[in-house]
């Protein structure tokens, strides 16, 4: 698991990495500035939570069933959070409304929130039982 987790990490790193770049060279001529600022936050986090990842991969305090449920709420986050926001932010290049799933934005934001709480509370009630 902890791999998998390592590599996810790895996988939101880099496409974080071009995403940036997309959004600073790509769109910068064909989207106002508000909406490449609405792009860099999906990049943001993104960023954040790649480094999370590959820091809960090589964290050893943890046995490797306790991390599964993190990583999971944390990749269902970076997905909703950060890949709506694309979408978001890219909707006047698009046919499709994208404003209509707009809700599966601060769905994102709660499971990155909820992966963190979960990390601390097992970090905690480890630290209790020892």
């Amino acid at each position: 698991m902890n791999k998998t987790i390592f590599g996810t990490g790895i996988f939101f790193g880099l496409t974080a990495v071009l995403l940036d770049a997309f959004g600073a060279h790509g769109l910068e001529k064909i989207l106002d500035a508000k909406a490449i600022g609405t792009f860099e936050t999906g990049v943001k986090y993104q960023m954040y939570h790649a480094l999370f990842l590959m820091i809960l991969g090589g964290f050893n305090l943890l046995a490797e069933e306790r991390k599964k449920l993190v990583y999971y709420f944390i990749v269902a986050g970076v997905i909703c959070f950060s890949f709506s926001i694309y979408l978001l932010a890219t909707n006047e290049l698009s046919s499709f409304d994208f404003r209509k799933i707009a809700l599966i934005t601060p769905i994102g934001g709660v499971l990155l929130v909820t992966g963190w709480l979960l990390l601390g509370i097992r970090i905690f009630n480890q630290n209790q039982s020892n």
